[in-house]
């Protein structure tokens, strides 16, 4: 895991010099194929008797995301923020005080703004269409991303958790669209893949990945057409990722922890078709 995390700072470092389109494929690559990896698994963990309930809820809740972010994404954008400061607050610190849970989901998302506030204040535009009044508040989520990444920092010198405090560097120095990925993947997505694959009893990733092939073949599959399907309303690609992106995390943060709420402990659910 640390010679891949060494990987992704590389390409990372290498994609900020390189002009948004390349920057773009990058967040492609890591949001929406590496960072999907651990939501494959949300079937996995529910009981057989209630997948076709969490089948048609999951499926209804992305629908219903992505028509809200066709219709209206000025709205449905700071909505998924907040939401995903929520979610990265509660499970990447499922221990923590009520202060670095705020300090873990304000740094992911608003982060980047701290010394980036104008390329971040573009890409809320882009995302949220002309109609989005979020990037008039580009500075005071950079206010608040950079006093968030500094309590962070503290919190990694303390602890000497190195994955830590690269992830918070890699949000406050890379430019947004590629911080962000950089750090989503070393904080969020890569330790929660491992979580699932533990969880399901798998020896190894490989092993976890084989598991959930088809669901991950199918949440790419769909992150494709609903990209392709919004080129046409902004040409660059960037809100239709975030519309994808936004279609699949939505039910997972909402919907997958209250059907697994009811396994027993961190044990995986009776799912013999897709347990390792």
């Amino acid at each position: 895991m640390n010679r891949g995390v060494a990987w992704l700072a590389m390409g990372a470092v290498a994609a900020s010099f390189a002009p948004l389109t390349v920057q773009l494929a990058f967040a492609i690559l890591g949001i929406g194929v590496v960072g999907m990896v651990h939501g494959a698994g949300d079937l996995a963990v529910v009981e057989n008797s209630r997948r076709p309930m969490f089948l048609v809820i999951y499926c209804l809740v992305a629908l219903a995301t992505l028509l809200w972010w066709t219709v209206d994404p000025a709205v449905a954008l700071p909505a998924f923020l907040l939401a995903s400061a929520f979610h990265f607050g509660m499970e990447d610190a499922p221990d923590g005080t009520v202060a670095e849970r705020v300090a873990r989901g304000v740094a992911l998302v608003a982060g980047p703004a701290a010394l980036h506030v104008a390329g971040y204040g573009d890409l809320l535009a882009i995302a949220g269409g002309p109609s989005s009044a979020l990037p008039i508040l580009t500075p005071v989520l950079a206010v608040a991303g950079g006093l968030a990444c500094g309590v962070m920092v503290a919190l990694a010198i303390r602890r000497r958790d190195a994955r830590l405090g690269i992830g918070m560097a890699a949000l406050l120095c890379l430019p947004p669209l590629v911080g962000f990925t950089l750090g989503f993947l070393i904080l969020h997505a890569l330790p929660q893949t491992i979580k699932r694959r533990d969880r399901l009893g798998c020896a190894t990733t490989a092993s976890y990945l084989a598991s959930v092939a088809p669901v991950l073949g199918g949440a790419l599959l769909a992150t494709g057409l609903i990209v392709a399907l919004l080129l046409h309303v902004e040409p660059s690609g960037l809100r239709g990722l975030f519309a994808a992106i936004a279609s699949l995390a939505i039910p997972h943060l909402l919907v997958t922890p209250w059907f697994e709420a009811r396994n027993a402990g961190d044990r995986p659910a009776p799912t013999a078709d897709l347990r390792c």
